[in-house]
């Protein structure tokens, strides 16, 4: 059965009590030069750092105790595994994660942290699915896809709930676009709460499988994407690509020079840190690429892990 807002609503239920409610803030700067009024839903400031704590709880928390006594598997270049790794802990169940060998190091750290037992693997999206199928075959974990389980997606959705539960109505809504998990929750719950919300999603140049794909009429699943958004480099899964074709009210490709301005941008102006893949969804109301006067627009940040270790370094402090 496909998924629907309903089921957003009864994510929400089953992880309330595991998750942060994160803040929705506002940039008086921003709104002046779109002549907008622009809120930005912070997962920056979401356990684990990222929206994806929130699929990977529900999707936990929704196993049968036979399931997790086996113990939960996925691959991810970070900000998902840092998520099911925790979500584990959280409910005693032992996580397996696949990460790639460009995984940001702050990433794999964390993920080590939590707890989870890691394995790299080659940075392409094949050499992910073939090592996570052979830890499969031999540890019998339950595989829980970082985007495309109905489990995850729906958890996810839960962070437009509550923007708009907090806001109220809007007129547009913008979040990045990497495995489409995010979006396609965003989109579930936003057509359901407000049928005429304008549903936008974000992607960058260097990893445009979704409007490429959009465009030709099928998934494109085996690419090497080069994007400074380390996030989104994951193609969109089965069930995302018909949530997206069918309900996306538009697609935005952002052009990766655009991508570390914005980032700059909001940790001067708003002073929050967010990674390459939340200043995405944020690069179009710096470049103009939106028509934005008079809107009300919410604008998800999916997350705030950020290596910092090069720029220290840069600063040659003892220490």
């Amino acid at each position: 059965m496909t998924p629907s807002g309903h089921d957003v609503l009864r994510a929400r239920e089953r992880i309330a009590d595991l998750i942060h409610r994160t803040p929705a803030l506002t940039c008086s700067t921003l709104d002046r030069m779109t002549g907008a009024s622009v809120v930005f839903k912070c997962e920056n400031f979401q356990k684990t750092g990222s929206f994806k704590f929130r699929g990977a709880c529900n999707a936990v928390a929704s196993l049968e105790p036979e399931e997790r006594s086996r113990g939960v598997l996925t691959h991810s270049s970070g900000n998902y595994a840092q998520a099911l790794a925790l979500a584990a802990q959280i409910h005693h169940v032992l996580a397996y994660v696949v990460m790639p060998e460009t995984a940001p190091d702050v990433k794999v750290q964390a993920t080590a942290g939590y707890g989870a037992q890691i394995t790299l693997c080659p940075p392409t999206h094949q050499g992910r699915h073939d090592t996570a199928e052979r830890i499969r075959k031999e540890a019998g974990a339950v595989f829980l896809d970082s985007h495309d389980d109905p489990r995850v997606f729906t958890g996810q959705g839960t962070a437009c709930l509550e923007l708009i539960e907090e806001v109220g109505e809007l007129d547009l809504i913008l979040a990045p676009v990497g495995g489409g998990g995010l979006i396609s929750g965003t989109l579930l719950v936003a057509k359901h709460l407000i049928p005429g919300v304008r549903v936008i999603g974000c992607e960058p140049t260097g990893a445009d499988d979704a409007a490429r794909g959009l465009a030709r009429g099928e998934r494109i699943v085996d690419f090497t994407p080069t994007t400074i958004a380390d996030g989104l480099r994951t193609p969109l899964g089965e069930n995302t690509f018909e949530i997206i074709r069918q309900r996306i009210d538009d697609l935005i490709v952002i052009p990766e020079d655009e991508i570390l301005p914005a980032m700059q941008f909001i940790w001067e102006r708003m002073k929050i840190v967010i990674e390459p893949s939340s200043a995405v969804a944020v690069a179009p109301l710096l470049s103009g690429a939106l028509e934005t006067k008079g809107q009300r627009i919410g604008v998800i940040l999916s997350g705030g892990n950020v290596d910092l270790s090069a720029f220290f370094r840069s600063l040659n402090i003892p220490h």
